[in-house]
């Protein structure tokens, strides 16, 4: 049995245990989410119970989100379900502090809690793997403090076991690219808006189109700093004038492009 194999079937038996009752996901459309819902829908088939993709829709999650959600959902066969919150104002971030991610995972994860006691489901999961561990996640702890149940990271399943795994099971969005809130495109400490998260959102998408992969704007005053893979960086080098323009027509006075490429977490540097 491969390594992936050995992997596989612990995810399935997890699953099959857990989909002895009905479950609830807290669901955005990823990979880690989306294998996780594949998993528990699977095992739900033979329990004969339900499964609930539960998608927290904010203002701070690039536009678009919440379409490919909805058919991602559809494409498993869970029930969607589509809470709407203000998270700035609902989970008090609106200065970009530091333990942002643990306020804001701490509003949203009891907003699906809420609704899970509603319908009167046991279980709640979501989708943080292996390799967030080991970076500055501080939303993990709000996670742990509800109750939440985190299988991929129990598992001490990877994000390329995911990604593979996704792939196998033939998950639509198993290539898709990582797409985190809006606000970790600004420093700590700096005001939130969300006029100025569309901006980079729109940005972002924009050079998304141009072919690229992996793409963050994060914005530094009116400077926006380009990370992309480093295969990318010709292309972006190449379209210089245009991509100029087209920022400077968002607000941004400066535009450069980050010579170490696309880094997750770049904005968290300091605090590691």
């Amino acid at each position: 049995m491969t390594d992936l194999e050995t992997v596989k079937r612990k995810l399935e038996e997890y699953m099959e245990r857990l989909a002895q009752q009905d479950v609830m996901a807290a669901f955005s459309g990823g990979v880690d989410s989306s294998l996780l819902l594949k998993t528990a829908c699977l095992s739900a088939e033979k329990s004969g119970h339900k499964v609930y993709a539960v998608m927290v829709h904010t203002k701070m999650h690039p536009a678009g989100d919440r379409e490919l959600a909805a058919r991602v959902a559809a494409e498993m066969g869970a029930e969607f379900i589509l809470l709407s919150v203000d998270e700035l104002d609902g989970a008090g971030i609106g200065e970009n502090p530091i333990d942002r991610c643990y306020l804001c995972k701490k509003f949203l994860f009891s907003r699906i809690k809420e609704e899970a006691c509603l319908r009167k489901v046991p279980a709640v999961i979501e989708g943080t793997n292996a390799d967030d561990l080991q970076a500055y996640r501080p939303g993990i702890r709000a996670v742990r403090e509800l109750g939440i149940r985190s299988p991929l990271a129990e598992l001490g399943i990877c994000k390329e076991s995911v990604r593979r795994l996704a792939k196998e099971y033939g998950i639509s969005v198993s290539e898709r690219p990582s797409a985190p809130c809006l606000a970790t495109r600004f420093p700590y400490g700096t005001r939130l808006s969300y006029e100025w998260m569309e901006k980079v959102d729109e940005g972002e998408r924009y050079l998304r189109g141009l072919g690229m992969y992996n793409v963050r704007i994060r914005v530094h005053g009116d400077i926006a700093r380009i990370e992309v893979d480093a295969q990318d960086m010709t292309k972006l080098f190449s379209r210089a004038n245009e991509i100029v323009r087209r920022l400077k027509k968002l607000g941004f006075t400066y535009v450069t492009m980050d010579l170490e490429g696309f880094r997750s977490g770049s904005m968290d540097v300091k605090l590691i």
